[in-house]
């Protein structure tokens, strides 16, 4: 093609930088600086600059010219050099685009942008360039899917950068070889403006970094509600799985002034009475006790490292509220009470999806709440995500603790999702070979047993130097839960090695469903405590003889044996109903505790997460428990469900 020489193309760059963050709010932070040397923007910990050189692309009467003159060029005024870098505190990463806007004045004769080339590349620590490919200007090429960007802005490259990183890059422009002049009267100009753009929305995720920060900036806004008091994830499934202790929890709120982030966990982790009769209050309640347990088998006392983890005099909520579901009002803090675990009240589990029941808080079982109704009456979710309220002491639904992290706590890994939760730092163990299992946490899972009978999870460690686990579920056969009566008549409510179900744990189950290799792991004799807990007992007696704690209840020798209600891990860890729906998933079943109701009833745990009671002869599924070896051994895995801990025996 002919090509002429005279003037026909004014290029210029017009020197812009925009940064978008998600810091340490849910909102967008914007700065806009024009025409100064060194542009930055900070949200707490996070800086991100972008510095300007003195050189800018300049081209005058400028020609076409082929792709291999345009991408290296180096006279003046036929290149523009500048600089990305980060000042960050830790390890958090800033995830970052370039782009290019056409800024042609509305005045100026302007050449198409389909004629005009730009060609970045980004100068490593010699000197030397990066080649990428030349690309003509088209502010349609690609979709702003990786921070938010603008529409009508090219992307040139996407990248991310960490603590005390700096990224230098050169860009150049030229009219394509193939455009032809003739007929254009000369004089024709094209600019582009360079823009940078961090994080914005829940388009690029931050991936470490305190928790407050690192979730916040992953949750859409969207699926933000801010109180002016708390900023609550809303939604029917949002990204806010943490895994922290060997339990799945979902993040519920951060608190705007302190930064600390309510968690709850995803599943019912036992089953209780809430208080004794006519009690709603929480203070002193059984469930205060159960949730702020230190003991050996107490909730609190089995959280890894809780004193560095969570807020300790942490303030809840207990508030009386009457109102209907959807009435959301902050509840005014006439009752609260300061403890190191509580429960989620009405107004926090309403909170997460707007007053509808099908929010992400709806776990498919029933579980209590913080909030009293009235004098004798405690407020509880349904399995299909409604609300009502129960006595106080007749009825045992499930606990669901919920915790206050430290603003300091930080998310080293993961992206919030069921198969890849936020792990903490801390938290997040990777080279266990060799680790006895004794020195691992409640809730982790671990390899035992044969066939689709082999995940379990620890339970406690209450006999020093054991480690006690339990089947993740209750037993299957072809994938459909198996039942055994737990004796032989209505009054054999009290577990032995010669009742139904005790033969059937220290027989069949030891042959069938574990082989030599992990029967040899187990403890050949564990005390197991026959307490009964009645209709408004404390849940302590299925242990001791009495809410002290000073000794222990009627007990039996065996290999195998079962959970005492309210034991930790003794609730149900997957949805009994379909969201919204009372229709069963067939994913769990009623299955039995080694405590009496009375003489002529034992405890079970309902498919809905409800402790009840049946007669000894009615059929239930089958949860095994027992005791490894102090020197059960970890091989390999990290205690997650996707992973967990291969064992040996030292």
């Amino acid at each position: 093609m002919e090509k002429t020489k005279k003037e026909i193309v004014i290029i210029g760059l017009i020197l812009l930088m925009v940064i978008a963050l998600i810091g340490v709010s849910y909102a967008a932070f914007r700065f806009t600086g024009e025409g100064t040397k060194v542009n930055s923007i900070t949200t707490g910990s996070i800086t991100m600059t972008y510095e300007e050189t003195d050189n800018t692309i300049s081209l005058n009467g400028a020609l076409p010219t082929t792709d291999k003159t345009g991408k290296t060029r180096l006279n003046p005024g036929e290149y523009f050099d500048f600089t990305v870098s980060s000042n960050i505190s830790g390890d958090t990463n800033i995830n970052y685009e370039i782009s290019a806007k056409d800024v042609t004045s509305s005045s100026a004769n302007k050449i198409d942008g389909s004629n005009i080339k730009l060609y970045l590349t980004r100068l490593t620590d010699d000197g030397e360039e990066e080649l990428m490919t030349p690309e003509v200007y088209n502010e349609e090429a690609s979709a702003n899917n990786f921070t938010g960007r603008p529409s009508g802005e090219m992307s040139l490259y996407t990248s991310s950068m960490n603590s005390s990183e700096s990224n230098n890059y050169r860009l150049r422009m030229w009219v394509d070889e193939d455009y032809n002049p003739q007929g254009d009267g000369g004089g024709l100009q094209f600019s582009v403006q360079i823009n940078v753009y961090g994080k914005d929305g829940d388009k690029m995720p931050v991936t470490t970094g305190p928790v407050n920060e690192v979730l916040l900036s992953n949750i859409p806004e969207d699926n933000q509600y801010n109180d002016e008091v708390d900023t609550f994830i809303t939604g029917e499934d949002p990204n806010n799985y943490i895994w922290y202790s060997g339990k799945l929890w979902r993040a519920v709120s951060v608190n705007n002034e302190a930064n600390t982030t309510k968690l709850v966990t995803q599943w019912n982790i036992s089953a209780i009475p809430y208080n004794a009769s006519n009690q709603t209050n929480f203070e002193g309640s059984y469930m205060e006790d159960w949730l702020n347990d230190t003991s050996v088998d107490g909730f609190l006392g089995n959280l890894r490292d809780y004193e560095d983890f969570i807020v300790t005099d942490a303030v809840w909520d207990a508030t009386l509220d009457a109102t209907s579901l959807g009435s959301i009002t902050r509840p005014n803090g006439t009752t609260t009470v300061t403890a190191s675990v509580g429960l989620l009240n009405m107004y926090e589990y309403q909170s997460s999806n707007n007053g509808d029941t099908n929010g992400y808080l709806n776990n498919g079982l029933i579980w209590w709440t913080l909030t009293p109704y009235r004098s004798s009456y405690v407020r509880y979710v349904y399995e299909d995500g409604d609300v009502d309220y129960s006595n106080a002491s007749t009825n045992s639904y499930g606990v669901r603790p919920s915790i206050n992290l430290k603003s300091s706590v930080r998310i080293v890994d993961g992206n919030g999702t069921i198969e890849n939760p936020y792990r903490l730092e801390g938290d997040n163990d990777t080279s266990l070979s060799g680790t006895l299992l004794s020195s691992r946490y409640s809730g982790e899972y671990v390899r035992f047993g044969n066939d689709e009978n082999n995940l379990y999870r620890i339970v406690s460690h209450e006999t020093s130097g054991l480690t006690k686990i339990t089947s993740a579920e209750p037993l299957k056969n072809s994938g459909t839960f198996i039942t055994s009566a737990f004796g032989s008549s209505n009054s054999e409510v009290n577990y032995s090695t010669n009742s139904v179900i005790g033969t059937f744990l220290n027989g069949e189950y030891l042959t069938s469903y574990v082989d030599s290799t992990y029967s040899d792991m187990i403890e050949d004799n564990t005390t197991w405590y026959l307490g009964t807990v009645g209709s408004g007992a404390s849940y302590k007696l299925a242990k001791y003889t009495d809410i002290s704690m000073s000794g222990y209840a009627t007990s039996t020798e065996s290999k195998v044996g079962l959970l005492r209600m309210g034991e930790l891990m003794a609730g149900q860890f997957e949805r009994y109903a379909v969201k919204g729906s009372y229709s069963s998933t067939g994913l769990t079943t009623d299955y039995w505790t080694l405590t009496p109701y009375m003489s002529s009833r034992v405890r079970s745990v309902s498919s809905n997460g409800y402790a009840s009671y049946d007669a000894p002869t009615y059929s239930c599924g089958v949860r095994p428990s027992l005791n490894l070896k102090s020197s059960v051994e970890i091989t390999s895995g990290t205690g997650t469900k996707s992973d967990p801990f291969e064992l040996a025996l030292q």
